[in-house]
């Protein structure tokens, strides 16, 4: 067994806003059911594993891009916009954060016994993936967030989160069940996190020793060997800087939507009027589904789609990131009556824009952009959650005025 991934990501407080939880959730649900659409729940589980994808998403759903609560709010979206859905679809995610972690044995009992699992199995899992990250890794983190998403055909996936309160990071871990061969020897398929010193891996596979000491002393066999293989680090600076982003990629999605003759051929693969913010948008959604691994390295540029919740890059365009739910949705929709053209059409999308970027190496200017984002802003129902808090402020003044 081999751990996917880790990331380090700074810790940020607040909570998500209801307009923002709920489009996350809507968007959130659409990505996974196009991906198990044209790839299958194994592909899902593949990209939820990997912690430079899971970054991407979070991103792209209008989430803050790089902080600790990426992952909370995520896969508590998942969470609410796939179980009602999960016999359809044939994912299940179990647990979530503080109690609800606890909940993960008896959520995967139940979906066992309907399922025909060998709940024990998957409870036993769970828990060994849990105390391995929480205490087999002596690296000053405690978990605290455990979700265990499990597929029809009994395939699993593991993301969960750890506290450092001493270094004020979150890491997050990231396990996927075709990469465990062994619990006690390099388990993980990679960790994420910043380099703080030397750490006690006691799944390492150079220490056999240390393993068969502590079976002696806790008569249980303890995680094997962890190795680290997509190891994903975020600044700790809170607003997207130009050398975050690869503004080559970033470059072909700004030309196929707002160049006329590469945005008119776009609107003719797609089937669809679409302005050019959406299509920047659904360009960059459609990488989440469709792209490569390689292309993951700089999630930040996925902030680009529809902003995030602290101004960071921009605030979220509301109007933009609807037009967009309903264009997947429909697409969706559609192809469930066998009319695949609009779906077909988003995953051409993903594709041109990769042709655009290699054949014209169009580059983005970072300060424009955002200057531009800035200025269109409130045409797009841009809003964050100042906005909310300068409303609670001013609120109770006007009571007492009135």
């Amino acid at each position: 067994m081999k751990r996917s991934g880790v990331a380090d990501l700074p810790l940020h407080g607040g909570r998500v806003p209801h307009w923002l939880a709920e489009r996350m959730t809507k968007l959130g649900t659409a990505i996974t059911e196009t991906i198990v659409h044209d790839y299958g729940t194994s592909s899902f589980l593949s990209r939820l594993s990997d912690p430079f994808w899971f970054q991407a998403l979070g991103a792209v759903m209008g989430m803050d891009w790089h902080s600790s609560g990426i992952t909370t709010s995520v896969m508590g979206a998942l969470k609410r916009g796939l179980t009602p859905r999960a016999d359809e679809l044939g994912i299940y995610i179990c647990g979530g954060r503080g109690r609800f972690s606890r909940n993960t044995p008896t959520e995967l009992r139940q979906i066992a016994d309907r399922r025909g699992f060998d709940g024990d199995n998957l409870v036993r899992t769970s828990r060994l993936t849990a105390r391995i990250d929480n205490n087999a890794i002596a690296d000053g983190f405690q978990i605290y967030l455990h979700n265990f998403v499990v597929a029809s055909n009994g395939e699993w996936a593991v993301v969960q989160q750890g506290l450092n309160d001493r270094s004020g990071l979150a890491r997050r871990y990231h396990w996927h069940s075709p990469a465990v061969k062994d619990f006690v020897s390099d388990p993980h398929t990679a960790i994420v996190g910043e380099y703080q010193g030397t750490i006690m891996n006691l799944v390492d596979v150079q220490a056999v020793q240390a393993q068969t000491a502590l079976l002696e002393i806790a008569h249980e066999h303890p995680g094997k060997t962890l190795e680290v293989a997509r190891h994903l680090r975020m600044p700790s600076h809170h607003e997207v800087r130009e050398q975050n982003v690869d503004l080559k990629r970033l470059g072909a999605v700004l030309a196929v939507a707002y160049e006329r003759d590469l945005h008119d051929f776009a609107e003719l693969l797609l089937l669809e009027n679409l302005g050019p913010r959406t299509l920047q948008s659904l360009a960059l959604v459609a990488e989440v589904v469709h792209g490569a691994p390689s292309r993951f390295n700089d999630p930040a540029r996925f902030s680009f789609a529809l902003g995030g919740k602290d101004r960071h890059p921009f605030p979220v365009p509301l109007k933009t990131y609807d037009e967009s739910l309903n264009f997947l949705r429909g697409a969706l929709d559609a192809a469930k009556v066998g009319d695949v053209d609009k779906l077909d059409g988003f995953r051409r999308l993903d594709r041109f824009v990769r042709t655009v970027e290699t054949s014209r190496q169009p580059e983005a200017n970072f300060d424009s952009l955002i200057a531009h984002e800035q200025e269109i802003s409130p045409s797009l129902g841009g809003r964050s959650v100042l906005d909310d808090r300068r409303k609670r402020n001013v609120e109770p003044r006007q009571r007492r005025l009135f």
